[in-house]
């Protein structure tokens, strides 16, 4: 039931970021969230870490997995919240379900004080592991994360990580939206540049320089080929060591604290589905069901239009997702999409980039502007989440709101093809990429294929198959929709030939 109490009405008192650059110490996870922490309660003006109801923290690929982050940190805040801490899943749409959740629970009379925050040391983690190898080759740490729990089929076609499975996304909706390769790429460069540029102007951001459209598109020493389309500065910088915390209370407690009505910026409703986490089960490619109602709820319930935003953050860890998004919401291309500046610019701190993008909200919308619409996106373009923060009070029937939309991304879905793990014969490309190697030549292609019977398939084409590996890259034809065959290849894969 929605509170008609205007004294539980969540309002963010607080938000503190930190991006630490010192090479000695090297900053830990749990160095970096208490930091952030730390911050937030400075930006909030009033002693209240000891009085916490709930800490919500985001759990980080860099923190030991056998220690306890949230006990460690209640012993170190003094007084532990009320409940224990709780520590999440690290995924990219989690910062805003935990701030959507915690202002629900105010909004019930349940809590009066929580805290979302999380700390990625993936830079710090990744010279220990260097330092382990004795010089050995780079390691790829989430690459070997996701290998010990991924599929079967997942792992025998080295679909594993983000940036595998993201571009399968990309190239499907270009093909829908009728864009030839080129215009998908000048979209996403331009959306990426004016990113650069928000970032430039943003302290907490991890690099803090405004890059052309062309330097986005253009190969360089600095901008390999990464997963076709994708080049590096269009992906997410994880090399980072990042931690952002949020500090969520009611009305009455702001008020009681003495903080200034111009620093309250209030949560209004939200809303959340999902798709599911594998990649080979999903309707199709173009678009999230999941991610379209996700954005009309959220619109709807705080009575919002597009014309109503005055500043917006499209998660962005490649260019698909504020494409599709901006898209639903109904944005131009030519306005910024990021008030932090992006994951590839501000950094990409694993699953806690939001809790950074909403403390990057709350800055802006002090400064300027009456309404803020935040969109995360987690897993495989699988979650989404969704929320408005505004510096006026919304209605009291506003929250608490279920954010939950489920049974709406289901009925809007369509139906999910028939998978063959295995299948040989003629077929054609539902979708694509290519992976490269460090170097920058093409590892191997990843091909997701319907047969004629309109069944789901996966091939990899092999390195060595340059002519195929060109027809899917060169942009002079496009390869959605081309005819080939599934062949036996080695190590039980099948290898696609145009």
């Amino acid at each position: 039931m929605a509170s008609t109490d205007p004294s539980r009405m969540p309002v963010i008192i607080g938000v503190g970021q930190i991006s630490d650059r010192t090479e000695v110490p090297e900053p830990t996870s749990f160095d970096l969230t208490l930091a952030a922490l730390r911050r937030a309660e400075e930006d909030a003006g009033t002693r209240c870490l000891d009085r916490l109801d709930t800490l919500e923290l985001v759990r980080q690929n860099s923190w030991p997995p056998a220690e306890d982050m949230g006990a460690r940190l209640a012993a170190t805040l003094g007084s532990p919240p009320r409940r224990p801490p709780v520590v999440h899943t690290a995924h990219g749409d989690i910062p805003i379900r935990l701030i959507n959740d915690a202002a629900n629970r105010i909004a019930a009379g349940e809590i009066t004080l929580a805290a979302v925050a999380g700390g990625e040391g993936l830079r710090s983690a990744a010279r220990r592991a260097q330092r382990d190898a004795e010089g050995g080759a780079k390691r790829d740490l989430m690459r070997e994360r996701l290998l010990q729990a991924a599929a079967p089929v997942a792992a025998k076609y080295g679909l594993l990580t983000p940036t595998d499975i993201y571009p399968l996304f990309e190239n499907a909706m270009r093909a829908a939206w009728g864009q030839s390769l080129e215009e998908g790429q000048t979209e996403s460069a331009a959306i990426w540049s004016r990113f650069s540029e928000v970032a430039a102007t943003n302290p907490h951001a991890w690099i803090r320089r405004t890059h052309t459209p062309a330097e986005i598109l253009e190969p360089s020493a600095g901008n390999r080929p990464i997963a076709f389309p994708y080049p590096k500065l269009m992906v997410a910088n994880n090399n980072i060591n990042q931690g952002a915390a949020v500090l969520v209370a009611s009305l009455a407690f702001a008020r009681s604290a003495g903080i200034a009505e111009d620093r309250l910026i209030y949560v209004g409703a939200g809303a959340a589905a999902h798709e599911s986490d594998f990649f080979w089960e999903r309707a199709d490619y173009t678009r999230s069901p999941s991610l379209e109602v996700a954005v009309r709820n959220t619109l709807t319930w705080n009575s919002l239009t597009a014309a109503d935003l005055d500043h917006v953050e499209l998660y962005s860890c490649f260019p698909c997702v504020p494409k599709a998004a901006r898209r639903v919401i109904g944005l131009s291309a030519d306005r910024p999409l990021s008030v932090s500046g992006g994951l590839t610019f501000a950094g990409g701190p694993g699953g806690n980039y939001m809790t950074h993008a909403a403390a990057a909200m709350v800055e802006r919308l002090r400064e300027s502007g009456r309404h803020g619409f935040l969109l995360a996106n987690g897993g495989w373009f699988s979650d989404c989440h969704c929320l408005v923060l505004s510096r006026t009070p919304p209605t009291l029937d506003t929250l608490p709101r279920d954010h939950d939309v489920q049974t709406q991304a289901d009925a809007a879905r369509g139906e999910v093809p028939p998978f063959l793990e295995h299948y040989t014969g003629a077929g054609r490309i539902e979708t694509y990429t290519v992976i490269y190697d460090r170097d920058g030549k093409p590892a191997f292609g990843s091909v997701i294929g319907r047969t004629p019977r309109n069944e789901r398939f996966v091939a990899r084409v092999p390195a060595e198959d340059t002519a195929t590996i060109a027809t899917l890259t060169s942009g002079s034809v496009e390869p959605i929709g081309l005819p080939g065959t599934a062949e036996e290849g080695t190590e039980g894969r099948a290898f696609w030939r145009i």
